[in-house]
């Protein structure tokens, strides 16, 4: 369980990331278009995990924008930008934003993502919903960064995660 912050209040979420030269997790997130995607259909590349609680919010809105301008055109990367938002909602905000260079995937059926990567808030007002991180995963389905956002409000560092790369 790790411990942080919402507003200043303490919550928790229901373990740790994985660590750092460990094989990532497998998933199976539904994308804007409702197909099934898995880890493995992103093999052999670079993959940044942006995780959020709501597409809704100021904070989670902007690291989707800032991801994709900054890391949506690197060579053999993908931006994959995760939360439990409906599938629809994730489409709306990119159709409206014209965000073009991440892919949104949603954790909405049972959460199983944010249960396996240690993600799930677990009390408090956003009890359910994933915690704001990011995990950075080489080419070869190791884990190159992590960082669980202490303070939900937040945006997360941007530029260390990018130096994985």
């Amino acid at each position: 369980m790790t411990e942080i912050t919402l507003k200043g209040n303490t919550i928790h979420t229901s373990g740790s990331l994985p660590k750092k030269g460990t094989k990532a997790i497998d998933f199976k997130l539904i994308g804007t278009d409702l197909s099934q995607k898995t880890l493995t259909d992103y093999a052999g590349k670079k993959i940044i995990l942006n995780i959020f609680p709501s597409i809704d919010t100021g904070t989670c809105a902007t690291s989707v924008r800032e991801f994709n301008q900054k890391a949506g055109n690197l060579e053999n990367t993908v931006v994959l930008c995760i939360s439990r938002d409906l599938p629809f909602a994730q489409a709306r905000f990119c159709g409206a934003e014209g965000i073009k260079n991440v892919t949104m995937l949603s954790d909405f059926t049972e959460g199983n993502f944010g249960k396996a990567y240690g993600l799930e808030i677990v009390n408090g007002p956003l009890a359910n919903l994933h915690s704001r991180a990011i995990v950075v995963i080489d080419e070869n389905g190791n884990i190159a960064h992590t960082e669980q956002v202490s303070e939900i409000a937040n945006e997360p560092n941007y530029k260390n995660a990018l130096k994985e790369l």
